[in-house]
């Protein structure tokens, strides 16, 4: 499997969330299913059928983690050389050249991505147009509106 790319905070996330899925929820899952089965028949019980299936969801997250945080290759961003370019876990404000709208990004990866927080998978095409380059050069993006034109402003690895 390859590795995944993830930054040091996405992974801490990943780690939080399983932490709370082993200690929290499936002691609390286990203790209902069996609750449930005290209810007696169990083919028309719906409170045991229901804890069964949150069983299974909660078992299948904590595999999709453990196997994410076993092929994640963690990158600490301010351990890497501040070369100035766009990599992998840098914040990059841009200004989009027609509209003078400036954001500010953060290239994650695709677990991490949440629009709403400015932070863009690494696959994204917003990403893929801005990794390499560096403060001052202008990138054009290819978005589902046309081709929008971009000037890197700042480069941090924070």
């Amino acid at each position: 499997m390859k590795q995944i790319p993830m930054t040091l905070f996405g992974a801490e996330q990943l780690r939080e969330e399983l932490d709370y899925l082993k200690s929290v929820r499936r002691p609390k899952i286990i203790a209902d299913i069996a609750d449930a089965r005290e209810h007696g028949d169990l083919k028309e019980n719906a409170e045991y059928h229901a804890a069964r299936e949150q069983q299974g969801f909660c078992e299948g997250r904590i595999q999709e983690i453990e196997a994410k945080l076993s092929n994640a290759q963690v990158i600490d961003i301010t351990k890497m050389p501040d070369t100035g370019r766009v990599i992998f876990g840098t914040t990059v404000t841009v200004m989009n050249l027609e509209s003078e709208d400036e954001v500010t990004y953060r290239i994650v990866g695709d677990d991490e991505a949440d629009f709403k927080k400015n932070l863009i998978s690494v696959n994204s095409p917003m990403a893929r147009g801005l990794i390499g380059k560096e403060q001052d050069d202008v990138v054009v993006i290819k978005t589902p509106g046309g081709d929008v034109e971009y000037e890197i402003l700042k480069v941090e690895y924070l």
